[in-house]
């Protein structure tokens, strides 16, 4: 893909950071209504109990409001219970000590808005990741893109299996629960378990279309 068009979206999965792997450019959905139950405001991660899923509350969802001005919900104790989530899920990989307190940071930096927080957290998982990837925002709606540039706004979405999406194809690594590998998991899933190696999983991962 020469040019992408994608959401913006909370410790992005997998097949999130693929889709941006393959892209010459990448184009940031910033002026789009807010849209619920979607990965816009959560994220999945692997816990000794399965899969658990965390969620940041939100300021006027329910209303249509543009992305870059739903507000974050500080009146609810999100950031202690993702915080003591991740530690209990990742506590004891391998690299949770290296690249926690980097994402504490952010979080305790209590950002008002939801697109920038989103935006924060982006930019250092792509410094982590060591991935050099052309970002650009939208300046307007617009409901089909300019030619040339490829739609996936909405496309990774918790209701959407990424078998169906064609970009991500699953490379197993060491997790630190269960018999089976779980694809697809957030960002901070692959980091913290295989730190320096996160980018090659992600290349591998890659389906060049």
């Amino acid at each position: 893909m020469s040019a992408i068009l994608i959401d913006i979206q909370y410790l992005p999965t997998l097949e999130y950071f693929c889709c941006l792997q393959q892209a010459d450019k990448v184009i940031i959905e910033a002026n789009e209504n807010y849209v619920k139950q979607s990965f816009r405001n959560r994220t999945t991660i692997v816990t000794a109990n399965g899969v658990s899923s965390l969620s940041i509350p939100v300021v006027g969802g329910n209303k249509k409001t543009n992305i870059q001005d739903i507000q974050i919900d500080y009146s609810q104790n999100w950031i202690n219970n993702h915080w003591r989530a991740m530690q209990s899920a990742y506590g004891k990989a391998p690299y949770f000590e290296y690249y926690a307190d980097y994402f504490l940071q952010i979080f305790n930096e209590q950002i008002k808005t939801l697109f920038l927080l989103n935006k924060k957290i982006l930019t250092l998982c792509l410094k982590f990741l060591q991935m050099e990837i052309v970002i650009g925002f939208s300046e307007s709606y617009s409901h089909v893109p300019e030619k040339g540039i490829i739609d996936l706004r909405s496309v990774i979405h918790p209701k959407k299996s990424y078998l169906n999406n064609k970009h991500y194809s699953s490379q197993p690594y060491i997790q630190l629960f269960g018999n089976e590998f779980v694809p697809n998991m957030s960002i901070v899933d692959l980091l913290f378990c295989e730190g320096p190696n996160a980018h090659n999983i992600i290349k591998k991962s890659t389906v060049i279309s």
